[in-house]
C-alpha cells in the first residue's frame, strides 16, 4: 500500500449512521468485524511502509545529536501522523464498496 490514501477520507472523528453500515451484510456486527479486519490490514501496511522509510536513517551507533538533527526523518514521521486513521479509511472503503469480503458460514447455509 502506498501513502496515496484518498484525500476525501476525513482526518478526524466522524458520526456515522449505523443503518448505513449493515446494509451490505444485514448484520451490524459482521460489518464491524469486516471493517476492523480491513483497518488492521491498512495499519500493518502503513507501519511496514513507515518502518521501511525510517530504516534508511538507522545507524549502528546513534548518538543523541544525530537523532535530533535529522529533519528528513522528522518530516516523514509528521507526514504519517497527518494521514487519516486506518479505521476511518476502512469505513470509507467499506461504504464505497472497495472491500471484498465473504462469509463462508453463510455460503455453507445457502447450499
Amino acid at each position: 500500500m502506498s501513502t496515496q490514501i484518498n484525500k476525501a477520507v476525513p482526518n478526524s472523528t466522524v458520526t456515522r449512521d449505523l443503518r448505513d453500515l449493515d446494509k451490505k451484510t444485514d448484520n451490524i456486527y459482521e460489518s464491524i468485524v469486516i471493517i476492523s479486519k480491513r483497518a488492521n490490514q491498512i495499519a500493518v501496511d502503513m507501519k511496514e511502509e513507515l518502518n521501511g522509510k525510517l530504516a534508511e536513517f538507522a545507524t549502528t551507533n546513534d548518538n543523541l545529536e544525530e537523532v535530533f538533527e535529522n529533519r528528513e526523518q522528522i518530516e516523514i514521521s509528521k507526514h504519517y501522523e497527518r494521514l487519516p486513521k486506518p479505521s476511518l479509511v476502512a469505513v470509507d472503503e467499506f461504504l464505497n464498496d472497495k472491500v471484498y469480503f465473504r462469509n463462508p458460514a453463510r455460503e455453507k447455509d445457502e447450499e
